[in-house]
């Protein structure tokens, strides 16, 4: 029986994408978390790690002389543990070109936004202060553009009536917790890949959104 896929998950908050992934892996998502590492040692995530019985380790990037110093040893924790995918999960900190390299086509990230639109923060605010009918969620291949590397797959939400950033943020949420255990599961099972050209999912190329998903399980 081949090895669960070894993923290591950067965290710096509370840890809900993190809490979603354990819970794929306990019904059945082919993967283990090697370990949980943190920038704060107040994030709650940690608490959810160690719940969970998973290892976990705190880098306090204030401990640093500058960005590339910080990854450097951020790089030296993840490889420790020797993973086959690296998952930033609310991982608030802009990434080094060096980072980002070592870990290429390993590196995944999800973005509370249809990107391309919305790089960065605030989007749900954004979304709404655009009129926009429809808002979402993206997971992709991290590269040296923030927030700017190839699509794996988004959940669609509509935007509705009377709609606040917190209310849209939940619908958002929830699709978060839906897709990004599924991108990992592609990744897990190697049917997911980033190749010359993009992209593959099951040996063929996806379109530059990603997959879509419009139609998310309702909670409960």
């Amino acid at each position: 029986m081949a090895q669960p896929c070894n993923v290591v998950v950067l965290i710096s908050g509370s840890g809900s994408n993190l809490q979603a992934l354990i819970d794929a892996i306990a019904a059945g998502l082919p993967a283990r978390i090697g370990a949980v590492i943190s920038n704060r040692a107040d994030a709650y995530g940690l608490v959810r790690a160690q719940n969970a019985g998973i290892a976990t380790a705190v880098l306090d990037h204030k401990g640093f002389d500058g960005r590339e110093a910080f990854d450097r040893a951020l790089i030296e924790r993840i490889d420790a543990q020797r993973p086959d995918l690296v998952v930033l999960a609310g991982f608030m900190r802009i990434l080094s070109a060096e980072f980002v390299r070592h870990y290429a086509g390993r590196l995944l990230n999800i973005h509370p936004s249809l990107l391309p639109r919305y790089k960065g923060l605030h989007t749900h605010q954004r979304a709404l202060e655009a009129g926009d009918a429809e808002h979402g969620c993206s997971v992709h291949f991290v590269t040296e553009e923030l927030d700017g590397g190839p699509l794996v797959v988004q959940a669609v939400v509509p935007v509705l009536n009377g709609d606040t950033p917190d209310s849209l943020a939940q619908r958002v949420q929830r699709g978060e917790h839906h897709i990004y255990p599924l991108a990992v599961r592609w990744f897990a099972e190697g049917r997911l890949r980033l190749g010359e050209q993009g992209v593959e999912l099951d040996g063929q190329p996806l379109p530059a959104s990603g997959r879509q998903i419009r139609d998310l399980p309702q909670p409960g």
